[in-house]
């Protein structure tokens, strides 16, 4: 394995970078595959990565239809929290971000992870009342989170506007000091590295066309663009287009899928230090490490897989941000894009089993997925590999929507509802 030190980066300077090892080969699939991960991006490689350290299981193919961390892990916001409502969320997401404070070092591999601080603005006394249960049960779990006045809200973050006069005024916010960032491109190179040199098969721009299975009904494998592979177990991480793919194994999933966008403002100085999101205007904003505002808005109102939105929805989001921090009225915006958010009717995900033998899934994350990128694939790796559930995600199963036992997670998840 490629060792990444300064030692070695300055050997390769000296050859103007050109003898470095090849990070990940391109892979032809192998007719038979102990697991199949459907979708290379960060949650499938990671899942390929914990299936390889930690349960010796090498023998697997993660397969995309386009190109590796080309979906929702290249399109979103990079922003990592876990001031979730729920207990079952905050294990959840707080099992993520313990993983991502060390998964540099985990992967050899600088994944840029900034514990910067993830700033939420309350405008009014439900938000107040809302955010301070939150601050309450986040304690409760072991989840940092802390209650700020407007002054103190504006001293952590000065380019933040505090006008009581304001359309959306700043009442208060909550804080959580060891949420923050990280580079959404790293998390998937860093995953796949490690994947790779453990013996698994990165196969990209081959679509998954159906799930077959057996008479027994177990399953027997993928059908691809390039033709059938034979699996033992498939793994199902695709994001927005689960829908599809689990479709063609006779499976329904309770999942809706929406644009979600994002745009970023031409690069600046350094000026925003940390991460800002207001739930009620549903817009986020942070700013990323070559000077680009980042902003994010909230999911259309229409179910696509299209990976564009309206534009209505930006102007809002952008006149929002302009009243809430003045001082960036007169910046320009650069470009706009979008991903494919898959969203359950409870706002939480689905990571488990699924009544078909061999078959699991990990989906549902709306706009969470991204934070929840080494929780979700190592709990995923661990049901994959045992057959059972990981405590963390046993209460994520798919039979929560017939026995009514929901973990409903709209407001915390700032989705539009």
């Amino acid at each position: 394995m490629t060792h990444f030190s300064a030692l070695s980066l300055f050997k390769n300077a000296l050859s103007g970078h050109k003898n470095w090892q090849e990070q990940w080969p391109e892979r032809e699939p192998k007719a038979e595959y102990d697991v199949v991960i459907v979708g290379a991006g960060g949650h499938g490689l990671g899942c390929a990565h914990y299936l390889a350290k930690e349960h010796g299981i090498t023998n697997v193919a993660v397969i995309d239809k386009g190109w590796l961390g080309g979906g929702n892990t290249g399109r979103n916001t990079t922003i990592i929290r876990s001031n979730y409502l729920y207990d079952e969320s905050a294990g959840l997401y707080d099992h993520a971000v313990d993983l991502w404070e060390n998964l540099s070092q985990d992967l050899n591999y600088n994944v840029m992870y900034s514990k910067r601080g993830v700033l939420m603005l309350a405008h009014n006394v439900h938000d107040i009342q809302s955010f301070q249960r939150h601050i309450h049960a986040n304690r409760l779990n072991g989840v940092d989170n802390t209650w700020l006045t407007p002054e103190q809200a504006k001293e952590f973050c000065p380019p933040l506007s505090i006008d009581p006069g304001a359309r959306y005024p700043v009442v208060g916010a909550a804080l959580q000091r060891r949420a923050g960032t990280a580079r959404h491109d790293a998390v998937a190179w860093g995953y796949a590295r490690s994947a790779s040199q453990r013996g698994v098969d990165i196969i990209q721009n081959c679509a998954v066309t159906a799930i077959r299975r057996g008479p027994d009904g177990a399953v027997e494998g993928v059908e691809t663009a390039k033709g059938f592979i034979k699996a033992k177990k498939v793994a199902v991480s695709a994001a927005g287009n689960t829908t599809v793919v689990l479709d063609s194994a006779g499976v329904r999933m309770p999942l809706e899928s929406f644009p979600l966008q994002a745009l970023v403002s031409e690069p600046v100085k350094p000026i925003f230090p940390c991460v800002v999101m207001s739930n009620t205007v549903h817009a986020y904003i942070s700013q990323s490490d070559k000077g680009e505002l980042v902003i994010g808005s909230g999911t259309d109102q229409y179910t696509s897989y299209s990976q564009r939105g309206g534009l209505p929805l930006i102007e809002h989001t952008v006149a929002a941000i302009c009243e809430i921090f003045p001082i960036f009225r007169r910046m320009r915006m650069m470009r706009k894009w979008g991903g494919i958010v898959d969203v359950t009717p409870d706002r939480s995900p689905i990571v488990g089993k699924l009544p078909v033998p061999g078959l699991y899934v990990n989906c549902g994350w709306g706009t969470g997925g991204f934070k929840a990128t080494p929780g979700a694939a190592h709990v995923l790796a661990w049901t994959v590999a045992k057959d059972e559930p990981h405590p963390i995600n046993a209460p994520f199963t798919l039979e929560r929507f017939t026995t009514g036992r929901l973990i409903d997670e709209a407001a915390a998840a700032a989705v539009a509802h």
